[in-house]
This record gives structure tokens, C-alpha cells and sequence, in this order.
């Protein structure tokens, strides 16, 4: 097993994604574990994460430095690889500027255990401010940047490594090698984890935390909620029962295809409740993006218990269940002592009056292994390649007031958007694709007129566990196509444009 000690980066638990995903047992730790517990647990390995820190900040994460004299390897992974420098008497100081993105590596030394396999210039992601300025005893350099002159270094006596790239992020193309480069050659780990163990091991979990009480999950028809679902039915039968709110601030159609889908997967206790009304009263005036997540959220669960409270009237629910998982925790602040929060999530935010025991079996996943798991459940393929719709729907993707005006200009816009996308063959080669109206007017020209009308932004993005992403090179003539259709379609919209921006810096959505 490979221990990850947590000092808050955003792809903490991505490191343990990629290592599942070579089949190798992970388990994260908080940054004050101590030697003995890592020696108790067996580890082969241990990797010390990154983390939005400066090593010289007043509380900047530590962890108990005898853990590198284990004489178990050890990899140093961004503020991790500045942690060990500056513990072992290095040094590290602010960078000269700081390195985001996409950066060439160049690999000074190809046959360390670390790098073996990589040409001598490699693309990989950086994300960091302060870099090692000199080396600790016994550590060389072994790759560097234009900017970074120690961008990896190594003790190989003492097994221990720093790299300031991120090995576990899909833009740093052969980062998975470097990951199996420390487990197998380094660590000489074995493999002893697999994602087909997972359905029978969340399962045995349901069943033992809610035994024969009863469950219930709000579902929205998106496959993390669809999945959490058809696990949980797996497990407790009919003791499940699914409640769709339509927010009316779903997609065009949503609210219909989301009732017929699980009415035909032939879920029996399928409450569905109509509330847009509801929800566009108390956000009216609302423009501030993390008070309209915080307000839907409040509403929603406002809504929910009433839903819940009429079904307590005739079942005795004793459990609420959630499809949150790990991308939603990690930008909520959930996962560690030492996360900064990105933006709430209104399946991370329930109230402190509920009166239910929480189930959460995916909290731990991300989207991948989610979709990993909902074909390991049966679960066909057009439910599970849908695109990530998030909780509170359009409402964050109308940038300012979503009045409902401008909520249906969104709706169409999207629409057809969505409909290009799939005609063209394009949907299912990104990970997922939006329209966004902005709080924008520009003058335009139509039919001889003046026009001056809203500006939409299209997002399409290529990711594979949305902790990073990229923007979809989308063809000329199709992004032309979706424009002159938006456009001549739908009143009130006379400009479009195409989102190029990566996430980081950006995030996926908008609000």
C-alpha cells in the first residue's frame, strides 16, 4: 500500500485515482501521522502531496521529518518536493515568476529509477510559486525548466524524490510512467487493488451501515446520482426511495427524460416535485455567485424536507444518501484540515437541523470510476456518457440575476448546442459542454437593424476526472454552424464566443 500524506492540494486524492488505476491500494493521510502509524500500516510507499502553501508561511503544513528516515521511499510531489528541501536544510525561495500550465521538462538524467522511460524534454503541468534554489546533502538535480533549475531531484541511497510538475494530472503526458516508476521499480509494490472489487465492497458497506431502514436520495438524472442510486438498490432493494426536484432551472426536456429514465430502469418509490416557481421567487435579485449556490442550496433542502416530511407521514426514513463525489469535496473544502475552499456544492452543504443519517458511497470516487462502476452495475452507456450537469443547473450558468427570461434564452441556446454536439459526433469526445449567458450587451446588426442583445460564451472541455481540463479544439465549421444557429434562433442573443481557457487557471463552470 502507498500512503499520500495531504498538505491540501487540489489533486491530493487524484494521486490516489492514478495509483488505483495501476492497481495499487492508497490510502490518504492527514500530515501529522506519525512514523509508527506508517510502519504499522505496511506501506511500501509514501508521497507527500502539494498543497496551496509556501514552505515560509506561519502555518504552513509540516509533518514529522523521522518519517523520511523510515528507510521507506518517499516522493516529494510539488510543495512536497519544496517540503523535503526545506526540512533537510535546502532551500527555497519565490520563483523569478510563477509556472502554471503546460511547461517542457527537461529531463537531465534518464536513467534514474524516477524518470527512466522519458525522452529528455517532456511535457508536464506545473503549478507552483516558490522552487528549490539549493539542493539538500546527498540530493542531485535530475530535470529542470527555462525557469526552474531544480525541477526534480534525488537521493537515490536514501530512496527518497521531489519533482514540482504534477505526475498525476493528465497534462503532464507521461506522468503515469513516472508514477509506476515509483511504485514498482522503487517501491517494488505489487498489485493489489482492482475497480471490479468496488461494487461488491460498497455494497457490503451499504447494507451493513443502513441494515433494513430505510434510504432516501434526491436524484437529478446525472450519472452521479443515477449510479448512487442503483448501487443503493442493489443493496437495500425497495427500501430506497428516489425524489427529483425539478429546480426549473434544468436543461430542455431535462425534467421529462430524468422521470421516464428511472420510471423504466424500474425504480418502484420515484417521487418526482415541480418547483421552479419556488426556487426563481427566493433568488430573484440574487447576482453573487457563491450567495446563489448557498440560496438554491437552502431552498432545496427546504423543498426536500417537505417532500420528505409527507413521505415520514407513511415510511419511516432514517438515511439520506448523496451521489456527491470526491470533485465535489475537494472544491467545497471537505477533504482535509489544510483545503482551501474553491465554491460550495449544494451536496456538501446540509443543514445542521436534518434529521438524517448521512450515505455517501460515492464520496470517494471520481467521475471516471463512477462510470466504471455504473457499467459493473448494468448501467447502459448513453445514461452514463452524459455530461456533468451540476446541482443547481442553469441558475450558475446565467451569470448575474437567472430571471426567467434570461434563463429561457440560456435553455434554447444550450439546446442547440448540445444538439450540434451530438450530431457532429463531437458530444462524446469532450467531457463535457455548456452555454453560458453573460451579464453582457453588445451592439449587433440584423436585417439592416441596430440590435443590442446578450453575449453567450460556449465552454466545451477534454478532461478525465475534471480536476483538470482543457479546452476542446472544436472545428471551425462546426463552432460557424452552432453561431449562425444560436443566433438566428434565438431572440435576444447576437453574439457568440468560444471559451479557450484551461482549468487551473479557470474553473469548469462559470459560477
Amino acid at each position: 500500500m502507498i500512503a499520500v500524506l495531504d498538505f491540501g492540494s487540489q489533486y491530493t486524492h487524484l494521486i490516489t485515482r492514478r495509483i488505483r488505476s495501476l492497481e495499487v491500494s492508497a490510502e490518504i493521510f492527514e500530515t501529522d501521522v506519525t512514523p509508527e502509524t506508517l510502519k504499522t500500516k505496511g506501506v511500501s510507499g509514501i508521497i507527500l502531496s502539494g498543497g496551496p502553501n509556501s514552505v515560509y508561511d506561519k502555518n504552513a503544513p509540516e509533518f514529522d521529518k523521522k518519517i523520511l528516515e523510515l528507510g521507506i521511499p518517499v516522493l516529494g510531489v510539488c510543495y512536497g518536493h519544496q517540503l523535503i528541501a526545506y526540512v533537510l536544510d535546502g532551500e527555497v525561495k519565490p520563483g523569478k515568476s510563477r509556472e502554471y500550465g503546460e511547461k517542457i521538462l527537461d529531463v537531465n538524467d534518464q536513467n534514474t529509477p524516477l524518470l527512466k522511460g522519458l525522452e529528455k524534454k517532456e511535457q508536464v503541468w506545473f503549478s507552483h510559486g516558490d522552487q528549490v534554489t539549493k539542493l539538500p546533502q546527498g540530493f542531485v538535480s535530475i530535470a529542470s525548466t527555462d525557469e526552474t533549475e531544480t525541477a526534480a531531484m534525488a537521493n537515490e541511497e536514501k530512496k527518497i524524490y521531489g519533482i514540482q510538475f504534477h505526475p498525476e494530472v493528465v497534462h503532464t503526458l507521461k506522468g503515469m510512467k513516472v508514477l509506476e516508476n515509483f511504485l514498482f521499480d522503487i517501491c517494488q509494490q505489487t498489485k493489489d487493488w482492482k475497480i471490479e472489487d468496488l461494487k461488491s465492497k460498497l455494497i457490503a458497506e451499504i447494507k451493513q451501515t443502513v441494515g433494513e431502514k430505510k434510504v432516501i436520495i434526491g436524484v437529478s438524472g446525472g450519472v452521479d446520482s443515477l449510479v448512487a442510486s442503483e448501487l443503493l438498490r442493489e443493496a437495500i432493494g425497495d427500501n430506497l426511495y428516489c425524489v427529483f426536484i425539478d429546480t426549473g432551472f434544468m436543461r430542455k426536456n431535462e425534467a421529462d427524460e430524468v422521470t421516464t429514465l428511472y420510471r423504466d430502469l424500474g425504480f418502484k418509490n420515484f417521487v418526482a416535485v415541480s418547483s421552479g416557481p419556488d426556487f426563481y421567487k427566493v433568488l430573484a435579485g440574487v447576482v453573487d455567485p457563491e450567495q446563489k449556490r448557498k440560496t438554491f442550496s437552502a431552498e432545496y433542502f427546504e423543498i426536500f424536507d417537505r417532500t420528505v416530511g409527507d413521505l415520514k407521514q407513511t415510511e419511516e426514513i432514517e438515511f439520506l444518501a448523496q451521489g456527491t463525489i470526491y470533485p465535489d469535496r475537494i472544491e467545497a473544502a471537505k477533504t482535509s484540515k489544510t483545503a482551501q475552499v474553491i465554491k460550495s456544492h449544494h451536496n456538501t452543504s446540509i443543514p445542521d437541523k436534518y434529521r438524517f443519517q448521512l450515505v455517501e458511497p460515492l464520496k470517494d470516487l471520481y467521475k471516471d470510476e463512477v462510470r466504471e462502476l455504473g457499467k459493473e452495475l448494468g448501467i447502459a452507456d448513453s445514461a452514463l456518457k452524459r455530461h456533468p450537469f451540476p446541482g443547481p443547473g442553469l441558475l450558475i450558468r446565467v451569470l448575474g440575476e437567472a430571471t426567467v427570461e434570461r434563463l429561457e434564452l440560456l435553455r434554447e441556446a444550450d439546446a442547440i448546442f448540445i444538439e450540434e454536439l451530438k450530431s457532429s459526433g463531437w458530444y462524446e469526445k469532450t467531457w463535457q459542454a455548456f452555454a453560458a449567458l453573460l451579464p453582457i450587451k453588445s451592439v449587433g446588426v440584423m436585417g439592416d437593424f441596430r440590435t443590442y442583445e446578450y453575449l453567450l460564451a460556449l465552454r466545451a472541455v477534454t478532461s478525465v476526472d475534471a480536476m483538470t481540463a482543457d479546452w476542446a479544439r472544436l472545428p471551425e465549421d462546426l463552432l460557424n454552424k452552432i453561431s449562425k444557429r444560436i443566433t438566428n434562433e434565438v431572440r435576444g442573443v447576437n453574439r457568440v464566443v468560444y471559451d479557450i481557457t484551461q482549468k487551473p487557471p479557470a474553473t469548469i463552470e462559470y459560477e
